[in-house]
C-alpha cells in the first residue's frame, strides 16, 4: 500500500530544494561582488585614511577624515583640470549624440546615391587605430593654433564612427508606419526628427552618453599630446603627473576618488532610460 504526501508538504519540500539549489551561484556571485568592489573599497579608504596613520595594505585605519580631498583641490591646477575634463566630456556627449543621431536618421529614412557606400566608409574608419593618425592630427591642430586650448582638445574628438552605426542600426528597426503617420501629419524633417525620432532612440542615447562620456573623461594619450601646460591638462593628465611630485598616496587616492564622482553620477542619472529601454523592448517581443 502506497502513501501519498500531502500537497502542502510536497511544496515545502520542493521549496526548499530550490533554495538549496540556488545557495551554490548565489555564494559565487556574492564573492565575485567582492573581487570587483574590492579595489573601489580600498581607493575609499586610502582617501579617506588620516595622513600620518597606518592603512592599508598594513593596517585598516582606526578612523577616517575628509581632509585629504580638501587638501587635493591645493594641489597644482587641481581645479581647473577638473573642470578641462568635464567640459570636454560633456561637451564631447552632447555633440556626438547630436551629429551621430542626425546621420543615424539620414543614412535609414533617406534615399540617395551612395548611401550604402557613405555608411560603409564610415564604418571603414573603425578599423584605423587612433595612433596612426595622432601625429596628423596634432599638426593640424597646431597649425590652427590650438594647442593647450579646450576646442584644439575637443574638436578632432567630435568624429565618432562607432556612435553612427550604433544609432543607425537602432533606427532602422523603427518602424515604418511611425515616419510614415508623421509625414501625413505635415510634419516636417526637423520636426519628425526632434519630436519622433529622439524620444524613440532614447535608450541607445543614454547608453552611449555613458560610453561617450566614460571614453572622454578617461582619455589621456590625446589630452596629453595637445595639452603641453598645466594649466591645459585634463584631470587624467594631471592625475598622472601627481606621481611626480610630493604628494601622498592618500592624497593620490583622494585625487581618484574625486574624479570617480561624475562617472558614477552621470550612471545614476542615465541608467534608468536604459532599464526603461530594455523593459520596453521585452514587451515588444
Amino acid at each position: 500500500m502506497t502513501t501519498t504526501l500531502p500537497s502542502a508538504t510536497l511544496g515545502k519540500e520542493r521549496r526548499h530544494s530550490g533554495r538549496r539549489r540556488r545557495i551554490g551561484p548565489t555564494l559565487a556571485l556574492t564573492v565575485i561582488s567582492l573581487f570587483t568592489v574590492a579595489p573601489l573599497l580600498a581607493v575609499v579608504v586610502l582617501a579617506l585614511s588620516p595622513e600620518d596613520a597606518p592603512t592599508l595594505p598594513h593596517a585598516i585605519p582606526g578612523s577616517l577624515t575628509l581632509d585629504n580631498i580638501t587638501r587635493i583641490f591645493d594641489v597644482g591646477e587641481f581645479p581647473l583640470w577638473l573642470w578641462n575634463s568635464f567640459v570636454y566630456s560633456a561637451v564631447s556627449v552632447v555633440v556626438i549624440l547630436l551629429t551621430a543621431s542626425m546621420a543615424a536618421y539620414a543614412l535609414v529614412r533617406k534615399r540617395f546615391p551612395g548611401r550604402n557606400a557613405l555608411l560603409w566608409s564610415i564604418v571603414a574608419t573603425l578599423m584605423v587605430p587612433m595612433q596612426a593618425t595622432l601625429i596628423p592630427t596634432f599638426i593640424l591642430v597646431s597649425r590652427m593654433e590650438g594647442v593647450n586650448t579646450l576646442w584644439g582638445l575637443t574638436l578632432p574628438t567630435l568624429a565618432n564612427a562607432q556612435a553612427v552605426f550604433l544609432i543607425r542600426q537602432f533606427v532602422r528597426d523603427l518602424p515604418d508606419e511611425i515616419f510614415d503617420a508623421a509625414r501625413i501629419d505635415g510634419a516636417g524633417e526637423w520636426r519628425t526628427f526632434v519630436q519622433i525620432l529622439l524620444p524613440l532612440i532614447r535608450p541607445i542615447l543614454a547608453t552611449l552618453a555613458i560610453f561617450v562620456f566614460l571614453w572622454h573623461w578617461n582619455d589621456l594619450l590625446w589630452p596629453l599630446v595637445v595639452g603641453q601646460t598645466d594649466e591645459a591638462r585634463t584631470l587624467t593628465v594631471g592625475l598622472a603627473t601627481l606621481n611626480t611630485e610630493t604628494v601622498s598616496t592618500a592624497g593620490i587616492m583622494s585625487a581618484a576618488l574625486v574624479s570617480f564622482i561624475p562617472c558614477l553620477v552621470i550612471f545614476v542619472v542615465l541608467q534608468r532610460h536604459i532599464v526603461a529601454g530594455i523593459a520596453a523592448g521585452g514587451i515588444k517581443g
